[in-house]
């Protein structure tokens, strides 16, 4: 990720999520992290949500979602404009 994303820091070009929801949760022992937030983007309002593992005295991403949101009364609309795009990529993933 960071070889794929530094050309976008070097020109200025990058992202700037700020999260308006965010919770945490740590398994018994404090090692495991997980969460789920809400943040505001240049997408407008995107969910995340993600798995975290200390290793040593660092925490280690080991999974992380990033989703669009959809209000609930513009999803026929979403899917207008989707599905041209996604129906050619579901049916070649169909045929493996």
């Amino acid at each position: 990720f960071k070889v794929w994303a530094k050309p976008f820091f070097d020109k200025g070009k990058t992202w700037n999520f700020t999260a308006l929801e965010r919770h945490i949760f740590f398994d018994k022992t404090g090692k495991i992290a997980w969460f789920d937030e809400l943040l505001n983007t240049q997408m407008k309002i995107c969910r995340s949500s993600g798995v975290l593992v200390k290793v040593g005295k660092e925490w280690k991403i080991q999974h992380y979602v990033l989703s669009m949101t959809v209000p609930n009364d513009e999803v026929d609309a979403a899917i207008k404009i989707k599905a041209p795009i996604e129906d050619v990529l579901i049916a070649e993933l169909q045929k493996k």
